[in-house]
C-alpha cells in the first residue's frame, strides 16, 4: 500500500472543506443540536422522575456515543458521495490508485471528521451538564474503539450498495443508523425487546457497548468476554464489507457499469 496515494484521497476530502468553509459546519452543527436536545431533555427528566440515579451518563452519554458512531459512518459515505457526485469514479479508477489504498483514504477522512464533531460534542456536553467520560472508566476507551469500527463497517457497505446501484440508492443510506439503533438497545436493555429483535441484537457489536454502559453507571461490573466478543464481532464486519466492496467494484468493472455510472442508476 502507498500511502502517499492515501494522503491523496484526504488531501481531497481537506481541501474540499478549505475551498468551502460550509462543509465544516455539518461536522459540528447537528451533534451539537443533539446535545443540547437531549441535554435539556435529560434535566427535565431527572427533574420529574426523582430515581436517584444520574441520568446525564444514561441518556446525553448514550447519544454521544451513538452520534459518535453515526458521524464516523457518514464520514466514509460523505467522502464516498463526493466522488459519487462529481463523478470522479472514472478518473480514479484509471489512476495507479487500488481499492485497499482508496478504501483506505476513506477511513482516515473519516478519523479526521468524527474526531471533529466528537472533541465538540464532549466540549459542550462537558461544559453545559458537566458529562465527563471518567465515570465510565477505562472501559470507555473499548467503548470508543468498537463504535468507530462498527461506523466504519457500517460505511464501507453503503458505499458497496451505493456502487452497485448508482447515486439513487444514497437514500438508503442515510437512515442507517436509525434503522440500527433499535436493535442495538441505545437508550433501553435489549431484554425489553421480542424475541425476534434480541436475537439481531446479539449479532450487532453496539449491542455489548451500551449494555455494558448502563451496566457501569448502575454499579455493576462489565463482562469482559462480552466486550471480547463485541470486538471480534466487528472485526468480522470489517472482513465481509471489505470483501463485498471488493466484490461489487469488481463486478462493475467487468459489466461496465462503472463507465455508464450516471445521477440516477447503474442497473
Amino acid at each position: 500500500m502507498n500511502l502517499s496515494r492515501v494522503f491523496g484521497v484526504v488531501l481531497r476530502q481537506l481541501y474540499l472543506m478549505r475551498g468551502n468553509p460550509v462543509r465544516v459546519l455539518p461536522l459540528v452543527a447537528w451533534v451539537c443540536i443533539d446535545i443540547v436536545l437531549w441535554g435539556f431533555i435529560t434535566k427535565y427528566f431527572s427533574s420529574v422522575l426523582n430515581t436517584g440515579v444520574d441520568l446525564v451518563p444514561v441518556l446525553l452519554g448514550a447519544v454521544l456515543l451513538w452520534d459518535f458512531f453515526t458521524r464516523v459512518m457518514h464520514g466514509v459515505t460523505m467522502a464516498f458521495f463526493e466522488d459519487v457526485w462529481s463523478r470522479n469514479f472514472l478518473n480514479i479508477f484509471a489512476s495507479p490508485l487500488s481499492i485497499a489504498e482508496y478504501v483506505t483514504g476513506l477511513i482516515v477522512s473519516s478519523v479526521i471528521s468524527s474526531t471533529i464533531g466528537l472533541i465538540a460534542m464532549l466540549l459542550l456536553a462537558a461544559a453545559a451538564f458537566g458529562l465527563s467520560f471518567a465515570v465510565y472508566g477505562p472501559a470507555i476507551f473499548g467503548f470508543v474503539l468498537i463504535l468507530f469500527m462498527f461506523g466504519i463497517a457500517l460505511g464501507v457497505l453503503g458505499c458497496s450498495i451505493v456502487l452497485r446501484l448508482g447515486p439513487s440508492a444514497e437514500w438508503l443510506i442515510w437512515p442507517s443508523p436509525v434503522l440500527v439503533s433499535p436493535f442495538v438497545g441505545v437508550f433501553y436493555p435489549i431484554s425489553t425487546l421480542p424475541a425476534w429483535m434480541q436475537t439481531i441484537a446479539r449479532v450487532l457489536p453496539p449491542t455489548y457497548v451500551f449494555e455494558a454502559m448502563r451496566r457501569i453507571i448502575s454499579g455493576g461490573s462489565i463482562s469482559a468476554s462480552a466486550l471480547v466478543s463485541a470486538f471480534v464481532l466487528v472485526v468480522i464486519d470489517i472482513i465481509l464489507v471489505s470483501w463485498f466492496f471488493v466484490r461489487v467494484y469488481k463486478s462493475t468493472v467487468r459489466t461496465g457499469l462503472l463507465a455508464r455510472y450516471t445521477a440516477e442508476t447503474v442497473s
